[in-house]
């Protein structure tokens, strides 16, 4: 603005200069420096303009960084309210855990009881039926029950549903083990060979005689032996659950069987699992 008004004034110096008698040289002298001063003007308002630019480029540059901050902060935000979250989730998830594995072990110690306490009965058995393991009795831990398996002539006359007295002998010492575990329950099942049944008067089949065989026993052991009747279940399996499948008279005589299976009771280990 200063050098406009230098530049107006010069001018106006020339101008009454041009009035008077000025020698070449002088009126040279003033126009050379207007040309100049004209010149720097307008390099000035180049300058100035330029500048008004780059102002105008530095302020967006400033309002884009403020927006890029503002970006950043809310993601910032969000990305702390996630890391918040995630982090409840997974306290969370640790105390879901712990209570996982507590009832895992708790688990463990049962079945290490139930397993503990299978064995002990299988040995209790063993020791009260060993006079009568070299006539068709075996006892085995199957699936963490106890299996006390009689073939049919330990207790059976061929073709008969009527316990003989050696097999009530051999029941006789089951129950006295058996009515000092309450905590047992028994299933009774009743096996056959695959050769059907002949001249039995009312039973028909296979199945016939295995249930018949089977209530004969439970029979039995409630009745004379006082085993309690809500511990034990009557099932007849015909041929179908054989324990040695080839077609040999040695086979058959194996698979005609009554099988006592004997299941720890399980509340405390369902009641666990239910919670």
């Amino acid at each position: 603005m200063k050098t406009k008004y230098l530049l107006l004034a010069l001018t106006i110096c020339i101008a009454i200069s041009s009035c008077k008698i000025l020698s070449t040289k002088e009126y040279r002298s003033l126009v050379a420096q207007r040309d100049s001063l004209s010149t720097r003007t307008q390099n000035l308002e180049s300058q100035l303009a330029q500048l008004q630019n780059d102002t105008m480029r530095l302020h967006k540059q400033i309002n884009d960084l403020r927006n890029n901050n503002l970006a950043l902060n809310n993601n910032l935000d969000a990305t702390s309210t996630k890391a918040n979250q995630l982090s409840s989730d997974l306290q969370k998830l640790s105390a879901d855990l712990q209570k996982r594995e507590a009832r895992l072990k708790e688990v463990e110690d049962i079945l290490k009881k139930r397993d503990e306490a299978t064995n002990a009965l299988k040995n209790k058995l063993q020791q009260a039926l060993l006079g009568f393991q070299n006539s068709g009795l075996s006892v085995d831990i199957r699936n963490g029950k106890v299996y006390v398996s009689l073939t049919d002539k330990l207790l059976f006359p061929s073709g008969s549903i009527i316990i003989d007295d050696k097999g009530k002998q051999a029941l006789k010492q089951l129950a006295a083990v058996l009515n000092k575990e309450p905590d047992i329950n028994m299933a009774v099942e009743g096996h056959t060979d695959d050769k059907k049944v002949k001249n039995l008067g009312q039973i028909k089949d296979n199945w016939d005689l295995s249930v018949l065989r089977a209530t004969s026993v439970t029979r039995y052991l409630t009745e004379v032996e006082m085993v309690d009747p809500h511990r034990l279940t009557a099932t007849g399996k015909g041929e179908f659950q054989p324990i040695d499948a080839t077609d040999s008279d040695e086979a058959r005589t194996r698979n005609r069987r009554i099988e006592i299976v004997l299941t720890p009771k399980l509340d405390e280990l369902y009641n666990l699992i239910t919670k």
